[in-house]
């Protein structure tokens, strides 16, 4: 007896293309590595404490729901800080690193 072949049906095709997961493009700069480095930076020019406080807390917060605002908006104020360092000329402030932090709010 011979075997019959069969052809997959239209339902198992479905099944088959909705458990396939889209592949997303991870951001090459992530907010959470830049907001690690802006906050190293404040440490080692030993400025704005309460900053480096409230970046320390939007990472933990952020490591225990997912959700990247606080840290944005961190970064945006280490921004500020970091435009007035670069004018008064402060050592270990570039321009790069501020172009970093405004290209990772940007990737938003």
């Amino acid at each position: 007896m011979a075997k019959a072949t069969t052809k997959p049906t239209a339902a198992k095709a479905k099944a088959k293309k909705a458990t396939a997961k889209p592949t997303a493009k991870k951001p090459s700069v992530t907010i959470e590595k830049t907001s690690r480095d802006a906050l190293a930076k404040l440490k080692t020019l030993d400025i704005e404490h309460q900053l480096q406080s409230d970046i320390e807390w939007c990472i933990g917060s952020y490591h225990a729901d997912k959700n990247p605002v606080g840290l944005f908006d961190m970064v945006n104020r280490a921004i500020v800080v970091f435009k007035s360092e670069l004018q008064k000329k402060t050592k270990g402030v570039t321009a790069k690193l501020v172009s970093d932090l405004e290209k990772a709010v940007a990737a938003k």
